[in-house]
């Protein structure tokens, strides 16, 4: 009884919330005052081109609303659920969104630049063209979002998941991706120049003519990828996975292999690479290279293999050998 209650006393305040917005479109006045608050459940509303302004919205549902055109600049949309929304073109530049829930929302063209979007789920979401540039998303899950052609320069994306989700030709030049997960995503023509993706996965990634030049790719696997026509120039790629991945054309100008892991690549049509690189990596008899280059083993690396021919091995150092004892002094000898 007292959680039914409460739950009217909340869709009641949301009623009451959102009518001055009702009546100022009906007075022709769309502007919402800056420190207006809605809370409780307001699913399907329509507060398209709505100005939200500095709005706080904290703990509502917003489920399949229409806000298409919506401005949130500044607004605070914590722990609030905009599941099925249809926020295209949108503005919440500056806003603050920790905690939200974005997934199946459409956000086509909209802009969320600088904004904070720590642990936000956009899973599924249609997010194309979307400007996110200088924001941050800690923790975001993207999953099986489409993004084709979003901008997301210089965002803060450190342990973000794409599994599965559509990256084709999306800007992330500069971005902080360090632990970031790609596995399976579309990231055909895409831009990470410059970007920071120490230890971030992109196990078979299809990454077809996307550019990683200059890229710190430290500890990062791209096992059983698709990287044809990739630029990898002057990218950091020491002690990254990069077996069973395919390279038709990838470029590798530059690039630093030391104990890069190639075993079972297929490097044999790729372009810029150099015996004295491909010494310092880590190869095998699976290893295809350009004609001219022969396969070396890496010293001081095993490899682990498991049963699963489909699981990515991964490489340990070897552990070095104990140091000899001191020699005994003079007058002890």
């Amino acid at each position: 009884m007292m959680m039914r209650t409460t739950r009217a006393l909340a869709i009641t305040a949301a009623a009451l919330a959102i009518a001055p917005i009702a009546a100022s479109a009906h007075a022709g006045e769309k502007e919402v005052r800056r420190q207006d608050s809605f809370g409780g459940s307001c699913v399907k509303c329509e507060l398209s081109g709505r100005n939200l302004t500095g709005a706080r919205i904290v703990g509502a549902n917003f489920s399949g609303a229409a806000m298409v055109g919506a401005i949130l600049r500044d607004a605070k949309l914590h722990a609030s659920v905009f599941t099925g929304a249809d926020l295209s073109r949108a503005d919440l530049s500056d806003s603050s969104m920790t905690g939200a829930n974005f997934s199946g929302a459409n956000l086509t063209r909209a802009k969320a630049r600088s904004s904070h979007a720590n642990g936000v789920v956009f899973g599924s979401a249609n997010m194309t063209r979307v400007d996110m540039s200088d924001s941050e998303a800690t923790g975001a899950i993207f999953q099986k979002a489409i993004m084709t052609g979003a901008i997301l320069r210089a965002m803060t994306i450190r342990g973000g998941m794409f599994g599965g989700a559509d990256l084709s030709d999306a800007v992330l030049t500069d971005t902080q991706a360090s632990g970031a997960v790609f596995e399976r995503a579309n990231l055909k023509g895409a831009s990470f120049r410059s970007a920071e993706l120490k230890g971030a996965s992109f196990s078979k990634a299809d990454a077809r003519g996307a550019s990683f030049t200059d890229a710190d790719l430290t500890g990062a696997t791209l096992a059983y990828g698709q990287f044809a026509r990739a630029s990898f120039r002057a990218a950091d790629l020491r002690a990254a996975n990069l077996m069973h991945a395919e390279f038709d054309g990838a470029d590798f100008r530059d690039a630093d292999l030391s104990q890069t892991m190639l075993a079972g690549a297929d490097l044999s049509a790729a372009r810029g690479l150099t015996q004295d690189q491909v010494d310092e990596a880590c190869a095998d008899s699976r290893t295809r290279l350009p004609p001219g280059l022969a396969a070396r083993t890496c010293h001081g690396v095993r490899f682990i293999f498991k049963s699963d021919p489909k699981a990515i091995t991964r490489f340990v150092p070897a552990v070095p050998q104990p140091p000899a004892p001191p020699a005994p002094p003079a007058g002890l000898r």
